[in-house]
């Protein structure tokens, strides 16, 4: 069987499946293989549950009629997702950067979507699996899709876009996120800006406020530059955001397309957020969304999946920002804390991942930082936090579950919260929502 076929196969089934539990019938089961995982031992059983095809790679299985054995299945599935790309002649919107990556192409997607049918990926399926099946998954009448592309290593996202043939592309920023796997700051720069060097002669949209990546865009030919003015200029204001004054959540201005300033009251807090609504409302304006639907989007826009969320918790309020966490991300959501008008404020922070050697400087680093009178309070959670809440006399707990009864008696009423850590951490489980 040839890719061709395996397409035609594809158009005609039900869906790709990777996990035999899930398998429909009429679904093409691809046998990925993982480090506590071997797809290749349910190949035979996928299609026992109604696959029409298992594409598995362990030249050892029985010969099947309705398997196909391949050299690389994870290969097979990327050129396959590749071959249905390009069947489309539609704007194709890539997503990188150390923080705010999801936020971003989910304003983005909310934004395009109000105006034409839009596909994007799905929560954070944003790696060398997900963007192949976030791809695959792209109705024949998309006209815009937004594709997030994460990476933690280098050589990550070039790949990536090799499969998704981008046509634009955004990097939200670059920060200290998994420097151990890009080898350093320097490291996540070079990895980042694999998106800009691929569309050299494609269009990207920039954030003329972030001179780093003012500076890794010097080659590229067609750029859509969007920055933050309290006075914008009325010749060039196009791409011009006003930030206006608010109080828990953000507000914006833009230019509408009659030359009149629209608001937009969001559901996002913290200044960090501010580059993700302007790449939102840059992206609308260049793919000529009328400016009442950009204001809807944004304003319909609520955060989930603990995302900067801002909620109402035992009569006091908390921003749950416990999906990720790096030392960038963390110093941002803590200058927004300080920023906040309230008499007693609590930071409850949780290890970074994937620091490696510079782990025990970054940690110790964001509790400096974080030691400031604007706080009544800092508990630390996680063994890399564990020294320096000693040295600190810090409150201090290994794990979510230990900080349990302790976050319980805090005076919720009184107190404006913020819970951020890594993914791992598991710092929601904190809050009983």
């Amino acid at each position: 069987m040839d890719l061709q076929s395996l397409y035609q196969l594809f158009l005609s089934g039900g869906g790709i499946s990777t996990d035999s539990r899930n398998v429909k019938k009429g679904d093409i089961f691809f046998a990925l293989k993982g480090e506590n995982f071997n797809g290749n031992q349910y190949a035979l059983q996928s299609l026992q549950k109604g696959a029409v095809l298992a594409v598995a790679d362990d030249q050892r299985l029985p010969d099947h009629p309705a398997l196909f054995k391949v050299l690389d299945v994870l290969d097979t599935l990327q050129r396959l997702a590749n071959f249905h790309r390009k069947h489309f002649s539609i704007p194709i919107i890539a997503i990188t950067g150390s923080n705010g990556k999801t936020t971003t192409k989910e304003l983005i997607a909310a934004v395009l979507n109000i105006h034409y049918p839009t596909h994007f990926t799905k929560g954070n399926l944003n790696n060398h699996i997900g963007v192949p099946l976030t791809l695959l998954d792209m109705p024949l009448n998309t006209e815009i899709a937004v594709i997030e592309m994460g990476a933690n290593h280098q050589g990550e996202i070039n790949d990536l876009c090799h499969i998704a043939e981008p046509t634009h592309g955004l990097i939200t920023n670059i920060g200290k996120a998994h420097l151990e796997g890009f080898g350093g700051v320097e490291g996540v720069k070079m990895g980042k800006s694999e998106l800009f060097k691929y569309l050299k002669d494609g269009c990207i949209f920039l954030n003329q406020m972030d001179e780093t990546l003012v500076s890794l865009s010097l080659d590229n030919k067609k750029k859509i530059i969007y920055t933050l003015s309290d006075q914008p200029d009325p010749n060039n204001a196009l791409y011009e955001i006003k930030n206006l004054p608010t109080q828990e959540f953000l507000r914006v201005a833009f230019l509408s397309e009659n030359g009149d300033y629209i608001s937009a009251q969001t559901h996002l807090t913290g200044n960090y957020n501010l580059g993700n609504i302007m790449s939102a409302i840059a992206v609308g304006k260049y793919f000529k969304v009328p400016g009442d639907k950009i204001k809807m989007a944004l304003e319909n826009y609520v955060p989930s999946q603990n995302r900067s969320q801002y909620i109402n918790y035992k009569g006091g309020k908390i921003i749950l920002d416990a999906y990720n966490a790096n030392p960038s991300s963390m110093e941002a959501a803590l200058n927004n804390l300080f920023s906040i008008p309230h008499l007693n404020k609590i930071a409850i922070l949780g290890d970074m991942f994937e620091l490696g050697e510079e782990a025990p400087y970054e940690h110790k680093k964001i509790a400096d930082f974080a030691d400031n009178s604007l706080l009544s309070q800092v508990i630390l959670i996680g063994k890399n936090f564990e020294q320096v809440a000693l040295e600190k006399k810090w409150v201090h707990f290994n794990t979510a579950t230990e900080a349990k009864n302790y976050f319980d008696s805090l005076p919720f009423s009184t107190s404006l919260l913020l819970i951020k850590g890594s993914r791992g951490m598991k710092l929601e489980t904190l809050v009983e929502i």
